[in-house]
């Protein structure tokens, strides 16, 4: 029997991955290549360019299904994902249903943290 997600969820939760200046590089000892692997056969996976969380390195955000979302479930924001352990708590809550469906496990609540707000520029103002 495939180990697919558990729910009949015609869009599943989707997980994205940041893999640039310091997550998924040296900097960050972890086995960048196992744990993408490893998420890849549970949930469709986006990688990404630098999320501007480098503190955090290495961030994964799980995105709710669509019915996570209907359920009010929003993206979550986890940073520090750096041994297998919490990888495979990732995977277990995300073939759980994830964000919306099934709540935040209490061992990936050390690991969320929230987004940074994306600011526009302010508009430049000559003063001379």
């Amino acid at each position: 029997m495939p180990e697919g997600p558990q729910t009949d969820d015609p869009v599943p939760c989707r997980v994205v991955v940041c893999r640039d200046c310091c997550c998924g590089s040296a900097k960050v000892p972890a086995d960048h290549a196992a744990q993408l692997a490893r998420l890849e056969e549970r949930t469709p996976v986006t990688v990404s360019a630098c999320l501007d969380v480098c503190d955090q390195a290495n961030v994964v955000v799980v995105r709710p299904s669509a019915a996570g979302r209907a359920a009010g479930g929003r993206p979550v924001w986890l940073g520090l994902v750096n041994d297998p352990a919490a990888t495979e708590d990732i995977v277990s809550w995300v073939r759980a249903g994830g964000p919306g469906i099934v709540p935040l496990p209490e061992i990936l609540d050390l690991y969320a943290f929230a987004p940074p707000r994306r600011v526009s520029p302010a508009p430049s103002v000559d003063v001379r």
